[in-house]
């Protein structure tokens, strides 16, 4: 990846009146294998979670296995007292869009959890989440789960170098309107690696050729949330954390950690 390269493509754009991204958005290959190094601790972080979840647990069991796996692996959960937060993970259950709290809530057959990692690895962070399916769940929950991860591919389809960040949502909002649900538009993908959120933000419901430019180098999430009914959501008075759907229908969501290269992408957790 010749920066200088880069550097003279990405002034074009910004001729053309491009949104472009500062460079320090751009990860050098150090960063970048830095932040490979924490994601392969926070995808085997999520591999555990998943042989060991089950009906009977509390999702502050899970919470206590991320904990061990990731501090004896040499990390730092990030989620663990930032702004306040008091876990090391995330745990969003059926109507709950994201920033679930864990807590002595017992997961039931049926049950549709969303477990959100990110990990902290000698300054360099990771980032992903995975739906999980407890016991016998109804088949319109299998299938939003589904759904939901097929968006999920179809945005990192759109990740392309000099391609722009509004192609991610326009990938993901039709499928899912096409399927009768709604795509969360308050909350989205962020830059990650040498931060937690970074720029840019990765707006899941968008037009194809707006926002700002993809540039090899460039790390980001993407996190479609998908909900059965309306769109709109609403953050828990009594914590400041947990978003719901405002109208009880059921949520889901899944989250890559994705690096742009000269050729396409990769994709850095899952």
């Amino acid at each position: 990846m010749d920066i200088e390269v880069i550097k003279a493509k990405i002034a074009e754009f910004k001729a053309k009146g491009c949104e472009v991204p500062d460079m320090d958005m751009i990860k050098t290959p150090e960063q970048i294998e830095g932040i490979r190094a924490a994601a392969k601790i926070n995808n085997a972080c999520l591999d555990l979670i998943a042989q060991k979840i089950k009906a009977g647990m509390t999702t502050e069991e899970i919470d206590a296995l991320a904990y061990d796996f990731i501090t004896k692996s040499g990390g730092i959960p990030a989620c663990l007292g930032f702004y306040g937060f008091p876990k090391s993970i995330c745990t969003s259950v059926n109507d709950q869009v994201c920033h679930g709290i864990p807590d002595k809530t017992v997961l039931k057959s049926g049950d549709i959890v969303n477990v959100d990692v990110t990990t902290i690895y000698n300054g360099y962070y990771a980032d992903a989440s995975r739906m999980f399916m407890i016991g016998k769940v109804s088949k319109p929950n299998q299938d939003l789960v589904a759904i939901t991860k097929e968006c999920m591919r179809r945005g990192v389809e759109a990740c392309k170098p000099w391609a722009f960040i509004g192609d991610i949502g326009a990938a993901i909002a039709p499928f899912a309107r096409k399927h009768g649900y709604s795509v969360v538009t308050e909350f989205g993908g962020h830059g990650v690696g040498v931060d937690f959120h970074e720029e840019p933000f990765v707006c899941h419901d968008s037009k194809k050729n707006t926002g700002m430019l993809m540039v090899p180098g460039m790390i980001f999430t993407i996190e479609p949330m998908i909900n059965t009914g309306k769109r709109e959501v609403y953050v828990d008075a009594g914590n400041d954390w947990t978003v719901y759907t405002q109208d009880g229908g059921m949520s889901a969501q899944w989250e890559y950690t994705v690096l742009i290269t000269e050729t396409g992408n990769e994709v850095l957790t899952y």
